[in-house]
């Protein structure tokens, strides 16, 4: 796949990027070439993070989030004198993020991560400033968000997405759905779920399995996510017709509702 023509074959690693209709945005997960999509796709806004897992697939580039602290900090007046003058009349106090995860995901966040904190460094911004929070649900600005259980063999979440009447439902990475979290989803917009490949595996969805769960589900359309190099997006496309499923990729944008 990597070296495929077809642009939908470039399989960056696994994140989402989800906006209210009052324009609050949340990062859903911090993989690795999280800077390069977010240069890309003009991604320049985020009033908080949740993580799914701490593999590194899902959180290598946490250390980005400094950029966010900084585009969200204060201006403040700084003269030749002050010790952090930089050669120019101010310096940018940054705001922490809040980053929402599950409590196992948040000790694995500390150990890997140590320098984490809710302050930037004594000599500028130069490490992730974040609070964090296990709460199960939460709101970005009009967004109401819920954490959703899976089962990935690691500790691992998905989430839902609500505002008014319209759901989105994100499963990054799973082999199982208990039967709470299939009943918490039914019906939903969006359903964007994990299929690795058409094979089975041991902490992740197979195509059979991943279609099966969707037949419960019942989602208005379905988007599947994570898939390894296995088959091209054609090969999905051919696979998945009669369906209202697809496979997702890289920059797809989804519109719920009214927004633009």
């Amino acid at each position: 796949m990597c070296t495929s023509p077809d642009p939908r074959d470039r399989r960056r690693r696994c994140g989402a990027y989800v906006t209210a209709s009052d324009g609050a945005a949340l990062l859903v997960d911090t993989p690795p070439e999280l800077r390069l999509a977010c240069l890309e796709y003009g991604i320049s806004k985020v009033d908080a993070v949740a993580l799914t897992h701490a593999h590194m697939d899902h959180i290598a580039a946490f250390d980005d989030v400094r950029r966010f602290n900084t585009i969200n900090g204060e201006k403040v007046p700084c003269a030749p004198g002050d010790p952090l003058y930089r050669g120019l009349p101010y310096r940018i106090i940054g705001k922490p993020l809040v980053c929402h995860a599950m409590g196992e995901t948040i000790e694995q966040m500390h150990r890997i991560f140590p320098y984490i904190g809710t302050e930037g460094g004594k000599n500028g911004l130069y490490r992730p400033m974040v609070e964090f929070s296990d709460a199960a649900s939460f709101s970005v600005g009009s967004m109401e968000v819920e954490r959703l259980k899976v089962e990935h063999g690691f500790p691992c979440c998905g989430y839902l997405f609500s505002e008014g009447s319209h759901r989105i439902a994100y499963i990054s990475d799973c082999h199982e759905l208990p039967d709470e979290t299939i009943v918490r989803v039914k019906g939903v917009d969006v359903m964007v779920l994990n299929c690795l490949r058409e094979r089975q595996h041991p902490t992740h969805l197979s195509l059979e399995r991943a279609l099966g769960y969707l037949d419960l589900i019942a989602p208005k359309r379905a988007y599947l996510v994570h898939m390894c190099h296995d088959l091209t997006h054609e090969d999905w496309l051919a696979r998945l017709v009669g369906t209202n499923v697809e496979p997702a990729y890289d920059g797809l944008v989804l519109n719920i509702g009214d927004k633009p």
